[in-house]
Parts: C-alpha cells; sequence; structure tokens
C-alpha cells in the first residue's frame, strides 16, 4: 500500500497532541518527554515517509497494521482515524461539469471515484458497492483484520464523506451502520448527502451598481 497512508496516520496523531499553548521557559524536553507529537522520533519517521512517498515507494501491511494497532490504543482513537480518511480522499475534485448531472449519476461518479482511489492507496479492492446511491460493504478487511474491536472503520468513514462532499458538493454524513467488530457477518457504510451545495446566483452587471 501507498507510505502516503502511514504519512497521514503519524501527521495527524502528531498536530493532534502538540500543546495548545508551550511557555516560553518551558523546557518541553523535560515536561512533556513522552509526548508524542513532539517527539523527535516520530518527526524521523514522518521525513522518512514523506521520502517513501516522494519516491512512490509502498508499505507492507504488516507496517500499516502496526501503525493502526498504535492508533486504537488512544481514547480519540476514531476520531484520529476518521480525519486520517478525509485527507486521504483530498485531491480528487471531480470537474464542476459532475454538478450539473442528475442525482443519480453523481452517485455513481462518486462510487467510481472512490473505488479507483481505495485501490491505488490500498493496492486492492476495498470492499464492494452495493445497490443503494453510497453503499460499501466487505468482510475481513484491513480495518478489521488490523482492529476487531472496529475503530479503524472510521477511515472508510471519514474518506467516503470526503468522496462525497467533493464530487456532489454540500455536506455528506456516512454511517457505520454494520461492524464485525460489533458482531455483524460484514461492514457496511452508507452515505448520503444531507444538505445540498449552496446556489450561486449571478447578478447581471447592468444591476451590480444599483442603489
Amino acid at each position: 500500500m501507498q507510505a502516503v497512508v502511514a504519512l497521514r496516520l503519524l501527521e495527524v496523531m502528531r498536530d493532534m497532541d502538540l500543546p495548545v499553548e508551550t511557555l516560553e521557559a518551558e523546557d518541553t524536553t523535560r515536561t512533556i518527554p513522552r509526548r508524542f507529537g513532539l517527539s523527535d522520533v516520530v518527526e524521523r519517521q514522518i521525513r522518512t515517509y514523506k521520502d517513501d512517498v516522494r519516491k512512490r515507494l509502498r508499505i507492507t501491511d504488516e507496517e500499516i497494521q502496526g501503525l493502526f494497532r498504535f492508533v486504537i490504543r488512544r481514547p480519540d482513537g476514531a476520531e484520529v482515524f476518521h480525519q486520517v480518511g478525509r485527507l486521504l480522499a483530498n485531491g480528487n475534485r471531480s470537474g464542476r461539469w459532475v454538478r450539473v448531472l442528475p442525482r443519480g449519476l453523481q452517485f455513481r461518479v462518486a462510487r467510481a471515484t472512490a473505488r479507483k482511489r481505495l485501490k491505488k492507496l490500498f493496492g486492492r479492492q476495498v470492499g464492494g458497492f452495493g445497490r443503494a446511491p453510497f453503499v460499501i460493504e466487505g468482510r475481513t478487511l484491513l480495518f478489521i483484520e488490523s482492529d476487531p474491536g472496529g475503530d479503524a472503520c472510521h477511515l472508510l468513514s471519514g474518506f467516503a464523506e470526503e468522496v462525497l462532499e467533493q464530487t456532489l458538493g454540500g455536506a455528506a454524513r456516512v454511517s457505520h451502520t454494520l461492524c464485525q467488530g460489533r458482531g455483524d457477518d460484514l461492514c457496511r457504510w452508507e452515505g448520503a448527502l444531507v444538505q445540498a451545495p449552496a446556489t450561486v446566483v449571478n447578478v447581471p452587471k447592468s444591476e451590480e451598481n444599483e442603489p
């Protein structure tokens, strides 16, 4: 899988752990020696992953699973995964022409975008799409293999929300309605547009300067 997955995981954890305020006289090497966001080890690993991304190198499943297991030990693990998912979906904005298509075709573009991007990131097909406008289903996916509790599944929730919003505009919500971590037979993510994109009203130039 692409090294950018590991890079985003470390970057999000680092940014969430950085102190909001550090006193000028405070010696953080003594007062916060174990704070993840200030760790030199983390910064070196981030630089390594950035080099891997530039060189288009891939990492093993074992390496990413190790990072996943590190995240799930955090009380904010689900939030970390969700934010990472959104970041991984960035940079895939569809052209504005998609917004003028019928809603059904817009969802089709969103499904195709998500499928292509997930396969590129993880080097394999991640689940499959159901018949509803935007439903992803899968069994024994990497997320569950890495985290039987199901927190890692939030990565796909965040990813899918970002894809929907970039493709359809407006605000989207993706619910993880079924999860093998909760004892269900499979994992299912159901996405919907909860707020339509704002409509831009074009004012004729002749009216712009009228009182």
